[in-house]
């Protein structure tokens, strides 16, 4: 008889919002006419630049060409793709990175859940009080997460301080924990971690001998000069820390799929006996079990997004996301709402009327104005006085739901 992981069933049934999902389509069901804005979600809406849809049908070509046709890729990635993550990602800031250091991979969110399978289930782990839930969820699927208490926590996780006041950053704890997920910019509020800030989470980790999980989606969205955009711009962080990045949210590449990790080869975990192991060798022995490469296609068109061209492209679509940013919570902060982020993240974090939690407010937005946006609670149990709206949509969709909000609140 075969036995489930009975922590799989911890998981509430609604925690990857299928309860928005029916509430949304529901009030389609019932006013199939209406016209709903939704920025609810992380998704792009702009196509995929042109110099990288040009290398992705160039790549296609070569794989109907019996000349140039390729099979399975090395499990690692292509070498002309990681060689251009370490020029352009990495050498343009200053961080020397060793080919061998960084993972092709289909993105972030499957590479924070495969990761923890290198880490023993007794790890005790620190995450944002607010925070993309996949960081919990990849800790209760092992049972590192303990039990869901009636307040929305989970009992082992040690949840980290991310103080309004404080802007809403992640705050280094008095306690020692084994492993700490952090979001820059952070989700879902787009508060970002200056180098004094970023130093003292390294010197914490190494202190402590605690394993960052360092989570730079959005990294690409940074817009002040003095904001690092890599965990690794902070000295001894190689020591410490595993980078996450994706192209998702750059090239429009959600529906294609390609990302990678960073692993430094001098990051280490112990065994019980004290024995210092290799996460970057561990990793590797994952993905030749586990894992059989990103598609060539795939990984030609990330390449092209990190040439001049494509960089180019990449800006723009930044740009216009930011600038919807900068609408977003400009106008929402002219209604009198509490507005924070919009500067370095292409989402803002609201605070809802005084009388009212975050589905109420999302319901009174969904009836009245006819505009989704992302009950903050989703985040975790201090985000029930907040609501997220992402800016990935297109501006005069942006402006119109600026002006509803407006009327409705």
């Amino acid at each position: 008889m075969a036995l489930v992981n009975e922590h799989l069933l911890k998981l509430p049934d609604d925690y990857f919002s299928p309860v928005m999902e029916r509430k949304i389509n529901l009030f389609k069901a019932v006013h199939p006419k209406a016209d709903l804005i939704c920025l609810e979600k992380e998704d792009v809406c702009l196509p995929v630049p042109g110099s990288v849809a040009g290398a992705m049908v160039r790549a296609v070509e070569e794989l109907a060409d019996a000349s140039s046709f390729r099979g399975y890729g090395p499990k690692q990635g292509y070498d002309f793709l990681i060689e251009s993550i370490v020029k352009h990602e990495f050498q343009e800031r200053g961080v020397v990175l060793e080919k061998s250091e960084i993972f092709i991979t289909e993105g972030t969110q499957s590479n924070i859940g495969n990761i923890g399978n290198l880490l023993r289930h007794d790890n005790s782990i620190g995450i944002a009080s607010l925070a993309y839930p996949v960081y919990a969820a990849a800790s209760i699927m092992c049972g590192r997460a303990g039990e869901l208490q009636s307040d929305g926590r989970w009992n082992n996780v040690i949840y980290i301080s991310c103080p309004q006041d404080k802007g809403f950053i992640p705050q280094v704890p008095d306690t020692r924990i084994d492993i700490v997920y952090l979001s820059h910019p952070h989700v879902p509020t787009g508060s970002t971690l200056n180098r004094t800030e970023l130093k003292k989470w390294v010197n914490y980790a190494i202190k402590n001998d605690a394993l960052i999980m360092f989570d730079a989606t959005y990294e690409a969205y940074i817009q002040h000069p003095d904001i690092p955009h890599s965990i690794y711009e902070i000295k001894g962080a190689k020591k410490v820390a595993i980078e996450y990045r994706t192209f998702s949210r750059t090239a429009g590449f959600s529906g294609v799929r390609c990302g990678y990790v960073v692993i430094p080869q001098e990051l280490t975990a112990t065994t019980l006996a004290g024995n210092r192991i290799s996460l970057n060798h561990l990793w590797r022995q994952h993905q030749y079990i586990k894992y059989n490469g990103t598609s060539y296609i795939a990984q030609r068109g990330a390449e092209a997004a990190l040439s001049p061209e494509g960089k180019k492209e990449i800006k723009a679509h930044i740009q216009y996301y930011m600038e919807n940013a900068r609408l977003l919570r400009e106008g929402l902060s002219a209604a009198g709402l509490q507005v924070t982020g919009g500067v370095n993240a292409p989402f803002v974090w609201i605070r809802v009327p005084d009388g009212m939690d975050d589905w109420q407010f999302f319901h009174r937005l969904l009836y009245e104005a006819q505009v989704v946006v992302e009950p903050g609670s989703r985040f975790g149990p201090e985000g029930r006085s907040f609501v997220r709206i992402c800016s990935f949509n297109e501006r005069e969709r942006c402006r119109e739901a600026v002006r509803r909000i407006q009327q409705c609140v």
